[in-house]
């Protein structure tokens, strides 16, 4: 139910790259958890480790592995009930983890919920339970990879090793380079390098086509073309043209292509492009360069004043987001400092995407409250409360809260370039200060987004009993 963004270096404004999704889920509270992990579930430190046994890792949905050998700090969001959901384990929290950035600068994002066609299926038939999914894959993957490159074949391996229970779309990246990973059937993959000068939108349909099997910029699993060909997934496969979603995928769904088109026609607006098209370019360039702005717009856009106004089922912007991230991967600043992610918690339609370097590591506790009913002490509720609120009279209500939070955003977006200017040179001059002052940032970001949404929710509140 995800909508993802990917961007190249030379497509932005500043040279960075970027990877971005929405998290959309079944219903509209489904809370959040923020956090940094200084060592990974399998490290014995943490002191109440039964997901390890005799070597072996079991993740929370299953998945059994041999314990790795690497062990990186990272920061993550999974699902503040994940110690509920996880039946396989009890390690606190380490489920649904979806985004995060570790200690070498490699970002995953995982995943964009995918479907596969029946005929796909019957050939490579997906495991009932416990293998690769999107419950444990940046788990499994952040602590132990030092590149994007390397996160690929390992996840590659994995899949051809244990199956894959599901099929899913995932964004890997790091300061040099991204990379889109698909994976169409059990056993079967495919990844593909985005373009330096090129964006990647991703719904949830399959999207890699018309690709070269033996270009180094796309990788796969062993044999790929073959099974394809063996089991007569495509009429005509091509080696050189492969078209990976018609093999695996059901390409052409509306509910997909709608929000492709969409997103397409706000980045490269000059490219006239018909709606409900089978399937759009798996790459485009964009008309000008883009900005973290254009990304946050992207994320948040809906039909209206388009063709598909009243017509689509659904657009990228959707009350149901559980939460929405922006992964800026800057090849420019110290390494310690090359990861900023702009966080919102719940929807993007009513909270702001907060700046927080990758290595804050002081979390503040109303971040990390659990439970999916209200509490005034709760992040997610601050915002997801105030958002909430405005229902009761959207019309007079939501502008006050999209007007509030834009002007946050917009003074955090002009407080970038500086920023990093002066980060840039306080890291020269003593870089234990530089990154102290990056987290100290981060952190006091994230307490003073959630004080202006608890002034405003009350604000709101006191108007609405006066009015009643």
């Amino acid at each position: 139910m995800c909508t993802s963004v990917m961007v190249g270096k030379k497509a932005t404004y500043d040279g960075t790259i970027l990877l971005s999704r929405n998290e959309d889920y079944t219903r509209n509270n489904w809370n959040k958890y923020m956090v940094f992990r200084p060592f990974p579930e399998y490290n014995n430190k943490r002191g109440d480790n039964t997901a390890v046994s005799d070597g072996i890792w079991t993740l929370g949905n299953g998945l059994k592995v041999t314990v790795p050998k690497k062990m990186y700090r990272y920061n993550a969001m999974p699902d503040a009930v994940g110690s509920q959901e996880a039946v396989y384990t009890i390690g606190r929290h380490f489920f649904f983890e979806e985004r995060g950035i570790n200690e070498h600068n490699v970002a995953i994002s995982a995943t964009n919920s995918l479907t596969i066609n029946q005929k796909a299926n019957v050939a490579d038939a997906l495991l009932a339970s416990g293998g690769i999914a999107e419950s444990v894959i940046p788990t499994l993957l952040l602590p132990q990879v030092e590149s994007a490159k390397e996160a690929v074949k390992l996840l590659g391996k994995y899949v051809e090793k244990y199956g894959a229970s599901e099929v899913n779309g995932i964004l890997i990246g790091d300061p040099s380079e991204s990379w889109y990973f698909e994976i169409g059937s059990c056993h079967h993959w495919i990844a593909v390098r985005i373009p330096e000068d090129s964006y990647l939108i991703v719904a949830n349909g399959m999207r890699v086509h018309s690709v070269n099997l033996d270009d180094d910029a796309v990788l796969s699993s062993k044999k790929l073309f073959e099974f394809v060909s063996k089991n007569k997934l495509l009429e005509t496969p091509e080696r050189h043209n492969f078209n990976f979603a018609e093999a695996f995928g059901i390409p052409g769904d509306p509910y997909n292509v709608d929000r492709i088109w969409l997103a397409q026609k706000i980045l490269t607006p000059s490219l006239e492009q018909t709606p409900r098209q089978y399937q759009y370019p798996l790459f485009l360039k964009p008309d000008k360069k883009i900005h973290i702005r254009d990304v946050m717009n992207v994320l948040r856009a809906t039909y209206d004043g388009t063709v598909l106004e009243g017509i689509a089922e659904r657009p990228i912007g959707v009350d149901r987001t559980a939460e929405s991230h922006i992964m800026v991967l800057d090849p420019k600043m110290p390494h310690e400092l090359k990861g900023l992610i702009w966080q919102v918690v719940s929807t993007p339609m009513g909270a702001p995407y907060i700046p927080l370097f990758s290595v804050m590591d002081d979390i503040p506790s109303c971040f990390s409250l659990e439970g999916n009913q209200y509490s005034p002490l709760s992040a997610y509720w601050s915002f997801r409360g105030l958002y909430s609120l405005c229902e009761i009279n959207q019309d007079e209500y939501k502008p006050i809260v999209e007007k509030l939070w834009s002007r946050y955003e917009e003074q955090s977006l002009c407080e970038a370039e500086p920023l990093k200017e002066m980060l840039i040179k306080m890291y020269a001059h003593d870089s234990a200060v530089a990154i102290d002052f990056a987290k100290r940032y981060s952190t006091g970001n994230a307490y003073q987004s959630v004080g202006i949404a608890n002034k405003e929710r009350n604000l709101l509140m006191t108007k609405i009993t006066i009015q009643k």
